[in-house]
């Protein structure tokens, strides 16, 4: 009696995998294989997508997909996979240089915007009145300008920025995320969420046209 061997691929599928423009997508590009010595290198460069202009800058690779390719090449293995059923191809270009010009106006402009966000915020809570109460009754003098209030306080302003957003120029404080990097996080993770609900629409209709 001859007995059969099952020779298996485990896979596992990147969440997000970045690709250049015009490159060809490789298994090992968009995932982690276990399998066989013999069928590692065949899997690793076995072609998964090659990107047409069509396809924007976002492709969803389906787990399906991958099944069928790796059954056409090597129908003897037993494909296993784990963690997400897709995984979400970003195509992207050489970035170009940035303009120093035009940092410098977006740089301007976020400075006068949040400056003027900052003095209309004390304008409308009346924080000149305040430090003028403080200062008269700490002191039992009453000024127009108590500088020894404004001043350390407006330095505690730009301090508690920096240590709020955990950030001072490329310098980090400490492995925590900052707010910022944790919205931007969210945000993402929502714009990732509607590109592959999109993407499942349009396969899904693909298969009920043919």
């Amino acid at each position: 009696m001859v007995h059969i061997v099952n020779k298996y691929l485990y896979i596992r599928l990147r969440r997000k995998a970045r690709v250049r423009k015009g490159q060809i997508v490789r298994l090992h590009h968009i995932a982690q294989l276990f399998v066989e010595p013999e069928y590692e290198q065949a899997l690793n460069e076995m072609i998964i997508h090659q990107p047409q202009q069509e396809d924007g800058n976002r492709v969803l690779i389906d787990m399906l997909l991958i099944i069928r390719k790796v059954k056409k090449h090597f129908p003897e293995l037993q494909v296993e996979h784990f963690g997400e059923p897709h995984v979400l191809l970003e195509i992207y270009t050489d970035n170009k240089k940035a303009n120093p010009l035009l940092i410098g106006i977006v740089w301007l402009l976020l400075f006068i915007g949040s400056g003027l966000a900052i003095m209309n915020f004390h304008a409308d809570v009346s924080m000149l009145a305040v430090h003028q109460r403080i200062y008269e009754l700490m002191t039992g003098k009453k000024v127009d300008h108590p500088l020894i209030l404004q001043i350390p306080y407006s330095i505690g302003i730009g301090a508690g920025m920096v240590l709020f957003f955990n950030h001072l120029f490329k310098k980090k404080f400490n492995e925590e995320p900052s707010p910022l990097e944790v919205e931007m996080f969210m945000y993402q993770e929502n714009i990732n969420h509607y590109v592959i609900t999109e993407e499942y629409s349009k396969i899904n209709e693909e298969g009920d046209a043919k």
